[in-house]
């Protein structure tokens, strides 16, 4: 009998960006309208849609035995899971998100302090109330169940506390960011129990190490390019790689052929510099997955 890993997929603002991080790993994942328990082309896998909310706790309880959820939402409900893998990936991103204290532009809150006796709109109502706590500042901080940003608007609340991946919501509404309180990302998370048992142990691993395999491979391309042997000594040090550029001599002839790993961000600056070097037929390769 085939064993079967329970895995919760978040449902929401991380559900496609979920579904396309799998894809590029190697799963398909299929939803369809109304339907809870996506299809995965995978015999040993059975997928759930949760809301990253509650994540955390269907994995504590056995429900599931892992899933994707935010790291805040684990320190908001103070799940007890093993946190297999930090994944940092978001619904438009590759960046961390960040929950922020927000207010109207012409309010006199310019501080954390200045919180004092406020009434804060949130969703993450017990880190929100810990935080607070922590440094001494009694504040009224109250559930919002949506539109958390459109309170602060209509002054239904002093401030919000709210999570933002780049503020430019946040700004559109005539708001502005007061701190930030938490940063925060994706976490690949398994139940204890399961983690125990060595074949669900061995899944996890699996999809963890491919999941990381794709992010990494978002952040770099591989370049190839050719080159005169006479100059290869010239281009090398120009040339930034994992470990070490791979060379090859083309055939017939005095050439060499060269290619290497470098970072995404950092192409517009190298092919310049490669080019000046005398490297020729320079080619630049998306990649899928990198395994480091």
């Amino acid at each position: 009998m085939t064993e079967i890993l329970k895995l919760g997929i978040p449902k929401g603002s991380l559900e496609e960006a979920t579904r396309e991080l799998f894809a590029q790993a190697g799963w398909n994942i299929n939803t369809r309208s109304r339907n809870y328990f996506p299809s995965i082309d995978d015999e040993e896998i059975a997928c759930s849609l949760v809301r990253s909310q509650e994540m955390g706790a269907y994995i504590t309880q056995g429900v599931l035995d892992a899933g994707l959820t935010g790291q805040d939402w684990l320190a908001e409900t103070g799940a007890d899971v093993r946190e297999v893998s930090q994944l940092v990936y978001s619904k438009s991103s590759d960046q961390p998100c960040r929950w922020v204290v927000v207010v109207k532009n012409d309010s006199d809150i310019r501080c954390l302090e200045d919180l004092q006796g406020k009434r804060i709109a949130t969703e993450l109502v017990s880190f929100t109330r810990q935080y607070l706590a922590r440094r001494d500042i009694e504040a009224t901080v109250d559930f919002s169940w949506g539109a958390t940003e459109a309170k602060v608007v209509e002054g239904l609340a002093d401030a919000a506390v709210e999570i933002t991946e780049t503020g430019s919501t946040i700004r559109a509404h005539g708001l502005r960011i007061v701190c930030d309180l938490l940063e925060t990302h994706t976490v690949f998370a398994a139940n204890h129990a399961a983690w125990e048992n060595p074949w669900k142990q061995k899944k996890i691993a699996q999809i963890a190490l491919l999941l990381e395999s794709a992010l990494t491979a978002r952040e770099k391309v591989l370049l190839k390019m050719n080159i005169s042997g006479n100059r290869i000594d010239a281009l090398i040090p120009n040339l930034p790689s994992l470990h070490a550029p791979t060379i090859n001599p083309l055939y017939g002839d005095d050439w060499m052929a060269v290619e290497t790993v470098v970072s995404k961000r950092d192409v517009r600056k190298i092919i310049p510099i490669l080019k000046a070097c005398g490297a020729q037929g320079i080619l630049e390769f998306e990649l899928r997955k990198m395994v480091m």
